[in-house]
């Protein structure tokens, strides 16, 4: 409680709520808590230990403020760039979204409509969220660290180069992009979806928001079609498709570091080993499908 004690005397409008009437909410690498201010009930936002070496936190405040501007995020009432401590104001009356919850298409497509309205209407952000340059700089971190990475990771990087070549012979126009849309991250009122949580936000393409959302959710065809037609309220071209899938597989490369960077972190939360090595596997599945290769070419071919 000393923390969070000394974290409420840091923001005016919690000075005088006792941290020993909070709840704690849920979280990966951060601790969070549900909290009575002055202003209403908020949510408390301790950065996690170890986040420093991975996160921008003023970027990040960029991020979480444009979005909430853009009446995609909750409002941003305090943030101290210097740490990462946040106070956003709580969403009476939404659910926390899980995969299962995704299984209604309505959800679906107010995610779609969400991360639309996002990309389309939030000011720029403060950096990009550059995929390879990550991978590398992840990659370095984790050498830094002595980690071992899962069996296989390297072939498997090597053979997503012509996923690379696809996705930087046509590039497309940055926009402010999420970046890590775990289905936690969405709360749904049931007219409108939210979309919180901007530690990785940065302007990226497009296509990587929903195809992430897409991997996380554990989406079938149904629900991609659904998410893809929302957003871009009509039949999606063949190359977005195209990018979209293979976005599916680059976050699950991606997020294999992260979960690995996690787990020699001695992250709790989790059992981040298993995590990388799902995700890495799930990579590797998709990559090597039959049509995998056609939705490459189709980006070419834009």
């Amino acid at each position: 409680m000393s923390d969070l004690a000394a974290a409420f005397a840091r923001v005016p409008i919690l000075r005088d709520t006792d941290p020993a009437s909070v709840v704690r909410l849920a979280g990966l690498t951060n601790l969070n808590f549900l909290a009575e201010s002055t202003d209403g009930r908020v949510v408390v936002r301790l950065p996690g230990a170890g986040t420093a070496d991975y996160i921008d936190r003023r970027a990040e405040e960029v991020a979480a403020r444009s979005a909430a501007e853009a009446g995609v995020n909750a409002d941003v009432l305090f943030f101290d760039a210097s740490d990462g401590l946040m106070v956003t104001r709580f969403i009476d009356g939404a659910a926390t979204m899980t995969a299962e919850r995704f299984a209604d298409l309505g959800s679906v497509a107010r995610a779609g409509r969400a991360f639309h309205q996002l990309h389309t209407t939030a000011q720029p952000f403060a950096s990009d969220f550059v995929l390879f340059p990550m991978i590398d700089d992840y990659k370095r971190l984790l050498a830094d660290k002595g980690a071992t990475l899962p069996d296989g990771y390297e072939a498997l990087q090597a053979e997503a180069d012509a996923t690379r070549l696809a996705l930087e012979s046509r590039p497309v126009p940055l926009v402010p992009s999420h970046c890590d849309p775990l289905c936690e991250n969405f709360l749904d009122t049931g007219d409108r979806m939210y979309v919180i949580d901007y530690e990785y936000a940065g302007n990226n393409d497009p296509m990587w928001d929903l195809g992430d959302l897409s991997v996380e959710g554990g989406f079938g065809p149904e629900q991609d079609a659904e998410l893809l037609h929302a957003y871009f309220g009509a039949e999606p071209r063949p190359a977005d498709v195209g990018r979209m899938t293979a976005y599916k597989a680059m976050c699950d490369l991606l997020w294999t570091l992260w979960g690995v960077i996690q787990h020699v972190n001695d992250n709790p939360a989790d059992d981040f080993w298993a995590y990388a090595v799902g995700r890495f596997e799930r990579c590797a599945t998709l990559m090597s499908s039959a049509g995998y290769p056609a939705h490459l070419q189709r980006i070419l071919e834009a």
